[in-house]
Order: C-alpha cells, then structure tokens, then sequence
C-alpha cells in the first residue's frame, strides 16, 4: 500500500516536465518575463526534488519488501530442502531449487520491474491528458499504447515456455555439477570426469540455448517497443506542430504533448525490458507455493513428557515416499525399557525402511509407532529429536567442530553432556588424540576424518543427551574390533540407564549387547523373540544378518 501511494505521488510529479514546457512556450515566451521564468524554475526545482525523494523512498521499500518476504519464508524453506527427500522421490533435479526460487523472487521484487509494475496503471492519467490537449495527440498516444501492449503480450507469450525449460535445465545442470563434487573420489579413481563433463556440456549446452532464445526475444522486443516509443513521439511532435499551424492548439502543445507520451509509455517499455524477470519470478513463485505446500505449517502440539516407559510397534506397514511399492509389512513389537532389539534380514528386506519408521523420518501408511502410548507425530520434530538418537546407514557429519557435532549444534551446548556421550561411544580418547581435540574442525561431511572415526563420532552424536529410544542402523559397517567392543560397550550403557536400543545388524558382532531380535524377510516379521531362540535353527547366522 505504501508503495502504491508512493507511486500516485511520483505520477503526479513527473508531470512536472510537460507542464513546465507548456508554461515556457505559453506564458515565458510571449511576456519575455524572466521572473516569470525564474518563479517556474524554482517550483520546478522544488518538485523535481521530492520526485527524487520519493522514488528514493519506494526504491528503499521495495528493497524491504523483498527482504521482508525473505525473513518470512527463509526458514520454511530451508525446512523444505531438508525434508522434501522425505516426503517424495522425484527431486532428481536441483536440491537448491527453493533457495533459488526465493532469491529470484526477493531480486524482483526490489528491482526497476516491480516500480514499472506500480507505473502501469498510471496510463490511463497521461492518456487523458493527452486528450485534453487535443483528441488527435490522444489518439496517437492511445494507438501506441496499443501497440506497446500487444508487444508485452507477444513477450508473455513467447518466453513462457523458454523461461520454463532454462529453469528446469539449470536445475538438472546444478543437480549434476553437486553430483560431481560430492562424489569427487569415485569419479577420478574410475575416470568417469570425461563423461560425466560431456553430460554436462550437452545439459549446459541446452540450458544456454533456451537462455539465448529467451534473451533474443525480450532483447528483440525490447529493441522494437524503444523504437515505437521514439517514432511516437516524433509523430505526436509532427501531430503538435500540424495542430499549431491550424491554429488548433499553443505552441507550447508540441512539447508537453512529446515529454507526456513519452512519459505514458516509459511504464510500458520498462516492463518489457523486465519481462524476462517477471516471468521468472512468477514461475519461482508457483514452484515455491507448490513445494511449500507439501510442507504446511502446524501448530505447536502440548509438550509430552519425557517417554521412559516402551516403545511399541502396531501392525505399521511402510511405504518409500513418492512411491507406491510396500517395503514393511504388519510389523509389530514392543520393547519395554532396558531392551535392545537386534534387527536381521537379508539385503532390501526392509531393515532400514523399519528404522526410518522407528525415528519418524517416514510416516508410516498404517498402523504407529509410539513412545509411552504416543504415536510420533504427536511430537514435533524439534522436540522429539531431544527423545531419539539416530546413527543411518550413510553416516553424514557437517563442517564444524568435534563437539558441535556431537552436540547436534545445540546452542550453549553443556560440555559435560559432550564428553559424556563421547566416553558413551568409545570414543573420548580418540577425540583428544584429534589435533584440536573436542574443537577440531572436520571440513564438510566430515573429510578429515576417518569413515570409522565418522561413524564412531556419529555414535557419540546418537548418544547425545541419553534419549529414550536409540536407533543403530549397521553401526559396526566401518569399525574395526576396538569399535565394535565400543559400541557393544555404549549399547549396554543405553540399556542400564533404562532406554531401548534397536540395531540393525550386518555383522552378527553387533547383536552382541542385544535380548531380542527381528528377522525380516521380504519385508515381513518372519521370527520375533529372544537372541538365542530366534537365532537357533538358522544354519548361517551370518548370512541371515546379511
């Protein structure tokens, strides 16, 4: 609204301009009266100033707007990037889409095309008042903004569908490029960089071309509007002067009506220029609203206490998000504190799928798991991360320190609680052996260390705080035998302290600490029960944990 009364007030100003050089031919000329000239001189003076002001002001607002919807939407979308993987399997393209979106959205919306947007409907006034001058100047002018209409639909048209396939090329193009980075190693080692940089080039190849035609055209456009504009103008001059010498209007006609056309078209051409902008913004807009409503907010549900009681499995059944193939099926258990659950199965029989169940990461398409008679989703994410400790298959750590990861980036995180869990994991001795110790930074994902230290970190990270339910997903993938005694060692602690742990096993080492155990099959409960019995009678207990 601010920036609509600003721009009524801007429009109101710029006719300044046409008006003083109807004043100088009419009224200066004629009297040769130079205070005359100087009195208009000074009041245009004073108005060109507050014009100024004001399109300082509105440029300034427009700046904030953009940043206001920024603040407003930033952390929904870094909550988006972070958990759309969750929620489907089509995002083969850009992960960084969203953050794009809404920088692209932010940059239009401080920029020169949203104040030639708030222009636009300000046509109309100089229109008029190029009819009250005299209806041939208004004619003119109202057959060149005809004209300059039909060149904004024609850009509208034309790069909707080039602006589109840029945007969907320039996500599949970063997608790869990210792609390569993370996997740096296995391309060098298996010489797979020249391959993998002609996909690339085909990709940036058509992405650049689609730019190309998207530029070529509003470029074109914007070429043809400018030229119409000044071939208006001159016509609305020769138009002034026909008039003139009919004695049809004052000399001072001429070139008001010039700078007034010139002025009721300026929106126009601007907004072609910005076209390109325009439809990009409004493309991120549609992807965003879509992306976001995937993710809605919700309210905040009643703090539970903390779960100290079971966590109990009913009948869940599991299904990949974005998919619609069963991968868990009708399992149910529970284990009351104090238990530890070793889960076995061969490959894709659903292990990890159970485990994602488990900690909340996918919602389960039937049945609940529960901490205390509460299904997880009465929980939110925040608050029942503080009850759940998570080690997945593919351990990721994140550029900071040892004890900042540990600690899950905890704000005034106790150092205490640090080093406890790091002596839970086994691993304070190997932490302090770090060239910085606790405040070792380990670069992105982790690089300077070791895969057994990362995973043995990631355990420390999963014991963090000693929740109630900790969840091990092949823990021991990468551990040599002072590792595995370390995470027999913290599954024991976890259990004496009251929690429940569930592991799922790929070396049978890692049932060690465990009562119970899970073998799936296909991703159903084929045995249930304690260590000894369920493991009796297979052949190969190795191979069943495979």
């Amino acid at each position: 609204m601010s920036v609509g009364l600003f721009s009524a007030l801007i429009n109101v100003l710029m006719l300044t301009g046409p008006f003083f050089m109807l004043q100088i031919y009419d009224r200066v000329l004629p009297s040769r009266s130079v205070a005359t000239l100087l009195g208009f001189a000074i009041l245009v003076i004073i108005l060109y100033t507050f014009q100024a002001i004001l399109e300082g002001i509105r440029g300034r607002v427009l700046i904030r707007v953009g940043a206001s919807l920024d603040e407003a939407l930033s952390e929904r979308v870094y909550s988006l990037i972070s958990r759309i993987p969750l929620l489907s399997r089509g995002n083969a393209g850009d992960g960084m889409q969203p953050v794009r979106d809404l920088d692209q959205i932010r940059s239009f919306l401080s920029g020169s095309g949203m104040a030639a947007m708030f222009d636009l409907p300000w046509i109309p006034l100089y229109l008029g008042l190029c009819f009250l001058f005299h209806p041939l100047i208004g004619l003119a002018a109202v057959i060149g903004g005809a004209l300059l209409f039909g060149i904004t639909l024609l850009a509208e048209i034309m790069t909707r569908k080039p602006a589109s396939q840029a945007a969907e090329l320039g996500a599949a193009r970063n997608a790869l490029l990210e792609a390569s980075r993370r996997n740096a190693e296995a391309v060098q080692a298996m010489g797979m960089g020249g391959r993998l940089a002609s996909r690339w080039g085909e990709t940036n190849r058509a992405y650049q071309q689609t730019q190309r035609r998207t530029y070529d055209v509003v470029g074109g456009l914007g070429t043809l509007s400018r030229m119409l504009r000044f071939l208006i103008q001159s016509i609305v001059l020769g138009i002034g002067a026909y008039l003139v010498i009919r004695q049809d209007a004052s000399p001072g006609v001429i070139i008001a009506s010039s700078i007034l056309v010139s002025r009721a078209l300026a929106p126009v051409e601007l907004a072609i220029a910005n076209w390109k902008g325009l439809v990009a913004a409004r493309q991120a807009w549609a992807r965003l609203k879509h992306m976001l409503a995937m993710l809605p907010s919700t309210g905040t549900p009643l703090a539970l206490p903390k779960p100290e009681g079971a966590l109990t499995v009913e009948n869940v059944v599991a299904v990949p998000p974005g998919d619609a193939h069963i991968v868990v099926r009708d399992v149910s258990f529970a284990l009351p504190a104090g238990n530890a659950l070793g889960i076995i199965g061969p490959s894709a029989s659903g292990k990890s799928s159970l485990a994602r169940l488990l900690v909340g990461v996918w919602q389960p398409a039937r049945g609940r798991v529960c901490l205390d008679g509460a299904s997880l989703d009465q929980w939110t994410p925040e608050s029942l991360g503080a009850h759940i400790g998570y080690l997945p298959q593919s351990v990721e750590l994140f550029a900071g320190t040892v004890a900042e990861n540990i600690s899950r980036f905890e704000t005034d995180a106790d150092p205490d609680a640090v080093i406890a869990a790091a002596k839970a994991a086994g691993v304070h001795e190997l932490i302090l052996g770090l060239t910085d110790g606790y405040d070792t930074e380990i670069g992105e994902a982790g690089t300077v260390l070791s895969a057994g230290q990362r995973q043995r970190i990631a355990l420390a990270r999963a014991l963090y705080g000693d929740p109630f339910l900790v969840v091990l997903d092949e823990p021991n993938a990468n551990l040599d035998e002072e590792g595995d005694r370390a995470l027999t060692a913290a599954i024991h602690s976890v259990r004496e302290r009251g929690g429940v742990v569930v592991v799922i096993a790929h070396r049978p080492s890692a049932l060690a600490a465990a009562d119970l155990v899970l073998l799936l099959l296909n991703g159903r409960p084929e045995r249930f029960g304690p260590k000894s019995k369920v493991l009796q009678g297979l052949v190969h207990p190795a191979a069943a944990a495979e």
